[in-house]
């Protein structure tokens, strides 16, 4: 693309080949085999969903991000709520790091957890209550199949403090339309309220108990 300069490359047992680039249109971001994982468009995508939330006039206290990946999400959440512990979770260091390095994300006071999402959530969410869980669990373009499973997500929910909600992020274009409507079938089976939220390529699917 024109204009736009790639500041590093880095190979991950995660996320395959990343690119710190940097454009005039979408500023910095990170694309993990091609795919755009934080910043740029990401960022709209999720400035558009939490205003969604903000409108609902939500407020968050205890968040807990699931795939922090370079910390979009975490960014964009302290903004709008200054005052909430942000707990973010990647299995990913090698994109940790260069949220830290480019994205500002050694600046939002988050507690950040190297660790699978699925140990963690095992381990460590029992007797924890979140206003807010945010599940966006992609290695590049591809959505774990363990983080389908009924039981799991069935585990977030006891998470979740009165009036919480989880929002599920899922790729929305070509053959990921038919995966993420079935996801989204299969959460309107275990919560008693599911909104789908389309912004840009994703589906968002924003969930109560």
């Amino acid at each position: 693309m024109i204009g736009t300069k790639i500041l590093e490359e880095r190979e991950s047992k995660f996320n395959g080949h990343l690119k710190v680039l940097r454009s005039l249109g979408f500023g910095t971001y990170i694309q993990a085999e091609g795919l755009t994982q934080s910043g740029g468009i990401v960022e709209t995508i999720w400035r558009q969903t939490l205003k969604r939330i903000k409108n609902l006039q939500f407020t968050i206290n205890n968040c807990l991000i699931l795939g922090l990946g370079g910390g979009t999400v975490a960014k964009l959440i302290r903004k709008k709520w200054p005052g909430t512990k942000i707990t973010g979770v990647d299995i990913d260091p090698v994109m940790i790091e260069l949220g830290k390095k480019y994205l500002g994300l050694n600046k939002i006071n988050a507690e950040i957890t190297i660790a699978d999402a699925m140990q963690y959530v095992r381990s460590n969410i029992a007797g924890v209550k979140y206003d807010l869980i945010i599940v966006d669990l992609y290695n590049g373009d591809k959505y774990p199949e363990k983080f389908e499973n009924e039981n799991y997500i069935r585990l977030l929910m006891t998470a979740l403090s009165s009036g919480g909600m989880v929002i599920f992020n899922r790729l929305y274009y070509g053959e990921k339309r038919p995966q993420a409507v079935k996801f989204g079938n299969k959460l309107q089976k275990i919560f008693s309220e599911v909104e789908w939220f389309y912004p840009e390529a994703n589906l968002m699917f924003l969930c109560h108990k």
